[in-house]
């Protein structure tokens, strides 16, 4: 593979070469998987989870031995859309492999099959079914387990958002999956989730039933040293040289949260012009580009939100970091309605990830987003 035009790159895993660190994680999981064990991986949104599981899937060793299959339910909101995407992720996987394979698919999992047809343009299989044509999601999901348990090579499901089935109306979904999983021998999961809390009670509460049924890991940020070498080495081999105290500014002000700095670094390397330093002056003219970029997303999201809603994250905004953020203090600081009102804003501001907690702390979950509005406001 040649060379991608930046190398930072911000879209779906390319190869090693473009990935920085996670040996220790990646040897973790590694071990865990060939051991015979689940993993809950846990951590906040974008600190690259969703990359580092898809460069576990490139390890050679995992490659060659495992089927590997990816499915993310974060838009899911119920069971039945849950089952729909596992067997579609599994045929999409399947399908640019030889015919048998996805005979054995549909001879499988039946329910399926009804929507199997060969394109007429370009010879592709498609899996054309809609949502409501799964007559039976339980009787589905049992057709999925029995193909993955009795596949020619083990397999690792790696699901991702997991903590998303404790939002979905059908009763003991949870409950229902454990049996399942519990059963597989071929199997091993990797459940990754980004709302600690609700994962947390999901797999270290003694009444749930997932309670110790995966190994624990959580993912923290890259190491500066590691991300800094890694970012100044590439701009190196595309003849630019980046300032190690821009890197820093960099990775400070975005505390180490893997995409937004890629995001910056991708920007940062697009403005350096070839054989020239990326020094602090570049900073503020690659933020902004970034916030102007975004700017007609955020004027739709804000537009989504209630009168109170705006305000409180408007307040967030303005105090950055918000601690007590039903005191009086605060309040009347930023001239809130009540502390009843911004709990309830706060409700629904959650529900939209667009802020995050820390033990207590609150501040708005995207860091441009932030800039976006106190900018505005």
């Amino acid at each position: 593979m040649g060379k991608i035009a930046n190398p930072f790159v911000l879209g779906p895993y390319v190869s090693k070469e473009y990935f920085c660190d996670r040996e220790t994680e990646c040897e973790f999981l590694t071990k865990q998987v060939i051991n015979g064990r689940n993993v809950a991986l846990i951590s906040p949104r974008r600190l690259g989870k969703t990359s580092l599981i898809s460069h576990f899937f490139a390890q050679e060793h995992i490659n060659q031995n495992y089927n590997c299959f990816f499915i993310d339910i974060y838009a899911t909101s119920t069971f039945e859309e849950f089952v729909f995407l596992l067997g579609k992720s599994i045929f999409e996987k399947l399908k640019s492999r030889p015919r048998q394979w996805l005979e054995r698919f549909f001879q499988v999992i039946s329910s399926f099959r009804v929507g199997f047809r060969i394109d007429n343009i370009s010879g592709e299989p498609i899996l054309d079914i809609g949502l409501g044509e799964i007559v039976s999601a339980q009787t589905t999901l049992d057709e999925i387990f029995e193909y993955l348990e009795t596949a020619s090579e083990p397999c690792i499901v790696a699901i991702d958002e997991f903590q998303q089935i404790a939002t979905y109306p059908t009763n003991n979904i949870e409950a229902l999956l454990r049996s399942k999983i519990q059963r597989c021998c071929q199997t091993h999961f990797i459940f990754s989730g980004s709302r600690r809390h609700i994962m947390s009670n999901m797999f270290f509460s003694p009444a749930k039933p997932f309670y110790q049924s995966a190994i624990s890991m959580s993912l923290e940020p890259i190491p500066f040293e590691k991300y800094s070498y890694f970012a100044v080495e590439k701009f190196a081999e595309y003849g630019k040289k980046l300032s190690e105290d821009l890197f820093r500014l960099v990775y400070d002000n975005f505390s180490g949260c893997t995409w937004f700095i890629q995001m910056m670094m991708n920007e940062l390397f697009t403005l350096c012009p070839q054989n020239a330093v990326c020094g602090q002056e570049f900073y503020d003219t690659a933020f902004n580009n970034i916030i102007q970029t975004q700017e007609s997303t955020y004027k739709d999201l804000l537009s989504f939100l209630s009168p109170k809603q705006k305000q409180l994250l408007q307040a967030i905004s303005k105090a950055g970091r918000v601690k007590g953020i039903s005191s009086a203090a605060f309040i009347n600081k930023y001239k809130l309605a009540s502390p009843a009102s911004v709990q309830s804003a706060l409700k629904g501001l959650s529900k939209y990830d667009l802020i995050t907690c820390e033990d207590g702390v609150y501040r708005i979950y995207d860091y441009f987003l932030n800039a976006y509005i106190a900018k505005t406001f």
